[in-house]
């Protein structure tokens, strides 16, 4: 951590740091991917349970809920940190790598638990609060939803949660540094998929086919339009094409072909629009080329909207750990996402970013070379702590 960032950690969060960092590598070691964390979630149960917290399993599948009153009663705040990995295989070499080929912790999700750990630990000892924290442990971040998945399994009305707070960490700024802003943090999730259907032919005869492998070609520039052409330009969109698959030898003209790709953006607007675009696109160019479209899109995640009062709540906690100078209250918003939203479309909420440093060896998120930086996980407990005191005030004598 940046000497010139000196963050005023509680000494008895402090104290946990090598827990923290024991627990952390721990997970690192037995990754599990999504709604598939039984071993991780077991493992956060216990250690909830040891802290004398009551605890709460089977949410959503594999989400554990542990509940913390403090001394007097008052409002519930929810504290959510991610348990699933993803499939990516590690190209670490240190004790705590992963166990499991194929599987890691690239995105810090392990890190993520142990501060929660570690703050959920603290404020069991302490419980100097007014009212309940609840600390959510979500599976299934990655792709799958596992936040959509713990609010239809009831996780609001089984707990009177007011209102929502999550972290990432975030390679790239400098450790000891927070950033967050009030509204769109981040985008919007969707992905598409697009089946063209033409007429297979040989290669050296190709007016004797209908040629899908051409449209496909088209279409992935075609597609590029939307954002350049289509679309306000102060309406930030993102439209990648990230596979195209078609054909097995190369003396055939393949039958069909299929692209699929993700879009990202801001708004639900913006979303209809793109929508509507990559269909209308994808029929045009069928037609030129006297073939066949289908296309499937599908929104996977709103975008992470951080609510007002949540989000100044939010950075003033994290300025009372770092100061002002630390905390960036309009960083410009990221193309990436994040299920958390579906916790903010529940309840207000906000979520921030815990600057993490350059990433080891320079690698960040999703990288088979990434591992958590250890030297801000009592940072990140001391910020849960501390949006606790704030939301819910200590508790009177």
């Amino acid at each position: 951590m940046n000497t010139t960032i000196l963050p005023r950690i509680p000494p008895a969060v402090a104290a946990l740091g090598e827990a923290m960092r024991g627990w952390r590598h721990h997970l690192h070691a037995h990754p599990e991917t999504a709604f598939e964390e039984v071993q991780t979630s077991a493992y956060v149960a216990e250690l909830l349970k040891s802290f004398g917290i009551e605890v709460h399993t089977g949410i959503a599948k594999t989400g554990v809920v542990g509940v913390i009153p403090g001394k007097a009663p008052g409002p519930w705040v929810g504290l959510r940190a991610d348990l699933d990995a993803l499939d990516i295989p590690e190209a670490n070499d240190f004790d705590h790598r992963s166990r499991h080929p194929g599987k890691m912790h690239a995105c810090g999700h392990d890190g993520h638990t142990a501060m929660l750990l570690g703050a959920a630990r603290y404020l069991a000892e302490t419980r100097d609060f007014t009212g309940t924290v609840a600390v959510i442990f979500q599976p299934a971040e990655e792709n799958e939803g596992g936040g959509r998945a713990m609010v239809e399994d009831g996780l609001f009305e089984r707990f009177p949660i007011e209102s929502v707070y999550g972290l990432h960490n975030w390679p790239g700024l400098e450790a000891g540094r927070f950033a967050i802003r009030a509204g769109a943090q981040m985008a919007s999730y969707d992905i598409f998929e697009i089946t063209l259907e033409g007429q297979g032919a040989h290669a050296a005869m190709p007016h004797l086919g209908r040629d899908s492998m051409v449209a496909a070609g088209q279409l992935v520039g075609a597609l590029q339009t939307i954002a350049s052409r289509d679309t306000n330009p102060l309406d930030s969109v993102v439209v990648s094409v990230t596979q195209i698959h078609g054909g097995d030898t190369w003396n055939v003209l393949p039958q069909s072909a299929v692209l699929r790709g993700t879009v990202r953006a801001f708004s639900p607007e913006v979303q209809n629009l793109v929508e509507r675009r990559i269909n209308e696109i994808a029929q045009g160019i069928a037609a030129t080329f006297g073939i066949a479209a289908r296309v499937r899109y599908e929104r996977r995640y709103p975008p992470t909207v951080n609510a007002a009062e949540p989000a100044r709540l939010a950075a003033a906690a994290a300025t009372a750990l770092v100061g002002e100078a630390a905390v960036d209250t309009s960083p410009g918003p990221a193309m990436v996402a994040e299920d958390f939203a579906f916790l903010q479309q529940a309840r207000p909420g906000a979520y921030i970013w815990l600057g993490a440093g350059p990433g080891r060896l320079g690698c960040l998120l999703h990288n088979p070379g990434y591992d958590f930086n250890d030297e801000i996980l009592t940072l990140g407990a001391s910020y849960w702590v501390e949006v606790v005191r704030r939301v819910l005030g200590e508790a009177k004598s």
